[in-house]
């Protein structure tokens, strides 16, 4: 069956954006077009994949399942063509990150002017949730999660610092009021700031010193998602209680004397995260870029780190 890929594209626009107005915005098509492209691709196929009225455009069960086969395998479609940019002088193209909130504000800064300005023709989206995704079926070409996160099959680079601390702290002037907690077991008696992970678990607090790991679950008056820390550093700077986060966040209200460090010598310590990206499929150029880019600052971290396109453009083997 020879079908027009262009209203497969068509087809795939109009469910990404979720009706015609929206995928012709989104495409810089018409909405006639559009719409004319997948009555082609029905009559082709023999069957309705919308549900068509004045308000609203649904798929049908035999169109979201043609969607879902077809985002994967157009992936790829993208991915081989853009193996085109290795052969550039210059790498260009789209690049999409998903990260967690603590690496968008605590290891990409560091990361991505640098970056950028090596690779001016990059174009990169990042998408910052702390919720577990699908990398292929959100159409990300690459994340940064911990070790304990990691989805399977994945190629994993260290990005950012190896070691970081999960740290606890309240503001001087609530600890003057509640006491300093002297082992963790005392924070159960602490009006203790909480976060609650999308998936609706709020995970206990795990402490260690000297060997001896003590999980310590308190409760307190305030929970907040983990998309939110600010609000949870706003809070406990303003006294409302306790807080755990990580220490490079909050490492400056230690220094302005806004927040006191709490049971400092039982803050456990953790590996650092890691870039990976699926190891079964072509890699993009500016996915291959910035991999080569983590590399060699993981390997000269005093050294200020510049490549160049030309240079990098000429190092595309895979990892």
């Amino acid at each position: 069956m020879s079908i027009d890929f262009g209203d497969i594209s068509a087809f795939l626009a109009v469910v990404r954006a979720g009706g015609f107005r929206d995928a012709a915005r989104s495409t810089g098509d018409s909405a006639s077009r559009l719409s004319e492209a997948v009555r082609r691709l029905e009559a082709r196929l023999g069957v309705r994949l919308f549900h068509r009225t004045t308000r609203s455009v649904e798929l049908t069960p035999v169109g979201r399942e043609l969607a879902d086969r077809l985002r994967p395998a157009l992936a790829e479609v993208d991915l081989a063509l853009d193996v085109v940019n290795g052969y550039r002088e210059r790498i260009a193209g789209r690049l999409k990150l998903n990260v967690p909130v603590s690496a968008a504000r605590l290891v990409l800064p560091d990361i991505l002017p640098p970056f950028l300005a090596a690779y001016p023709d990059i174009h990169l989206e990042i998408v910052a949730e702390d919720t577990f995704v699908d990398l292929v079926a959100s159409g990300c070409d690459a994340g940064i999660r911990y070790d304990e996160r990691l989805e399977q099959d994945m190629i994993a680079v260290p990005i950012g610092p190896r070691r970081q601390r999960y740290a606890l702290a309240a503001s001087p002037a609530y600890l003057d009021r509640h006491g300093r907690p002297a082992h963790p077991r005392n924070l159960l008696a602490h009006n203790c700031i909480r976060s609650r992970f999308a998936s609706g678990a709020i995970a206990p607090w795990e402490l260690e010193k000297d060997g001896e790991v003590f999980n310590v679950d308190p409760t307190g008056q305030l929970i907040v998602g983990t998309g939110a820390s600010e609000l949870i550093v706003a809070a406990a700077t303003g006294g409302v209680g306790i807080m755990g986060l990580f220490e490079d966040w909050i490492r400056p209200h230690f220094s302005s004397g806004a927040l006191e460090p709490v049971l400092e010598e039982w803050w456990p310590s953790f590996s650092g995260p890691y870039l990976y990206y699926p190891g079964r499929r072509l890699v993009p150029a500016p996915l291959r870029a910035l991999i080569d880019f983590v590399k060699a600052r993981a390997a000269a971290p005093d050294q200020a780190v510049r490549l160049q396109s030309a240079t990098a453009s000429s190092s595309m083997a895979s990892a």
